[in-house]
Order: C-alpha cells, then structure tokens, then sequence
C-alpha cells in the first residue's frame, strides 16, 4: 500500500477497540528499509499509555491496522505497549 506521509500529518490515532490514542505528530522512517518504522504521536490519551513527564510516544508502525479518515493501531495493553514503545524509540536512538 502507497500512502503520502504528509497524510498522515495531524490525524486522529485510535486503537482498533475506539480508544483515542492521540494525533500524529511526525513520522518515524526507516531509510535503509524504505519504510515507516513509527508514528510520534502527541496530546496522547493517559488512559491508553502512562508517560509520566513525556509529552508524547512512538507508537511502532507494525501496530498500524488500517489508514484513512484515521489511523487505527491494534489494541495493547498498557504495560506491553509502554515497554515496546520505549525500546522502538531507544532503537531510533542508536540509529
């Protein structure tokens, strides 16, 4: 599937289960791979992930179910998606 990521850009990030999850801020790319590797998202939903005194999360593009008025990721509990979230972001980092 072909998508613009300018798209993407300030859409509505809701789990698969319709909890808002937040709006898409940036997109995370894989350069090497030629792909979407996640989406930063901001004015996250609390009750879906627990940052603390982060203003946002990288949501791991291979959540991603389906793209069109909104984006829905599949649903995760919050613990499992806290911790992937952290090490896909500390991934970026390394790169």
């Amino acid at each position: 599937m072909e998508i613009e990521l300018s798209s993407l850009y300030g859409q509505d990030l809701y789990t698969d289960r319709g909890i808002f999850v937040g709006k898409i801020e940036d997109v995370s790319v894989d350069i090497k791979e030629k792909r979407i590797s996640g989406l930063a998202v901001k004015n996250v939903n609390t009750n879906a992930f627990n940052l603390g005194k982060k203003k946002g999360v990288i949501i791991p593009y291979r959540w991603v179910t389906a793209i069109g008025d909104i984006v829905l990721i599949k649903h995760v509990r919050r613990k499992v998606a806290e911790r992937e979230a952290v090490e896909e972001e500390e991934g970026e980092k390394k790169r």
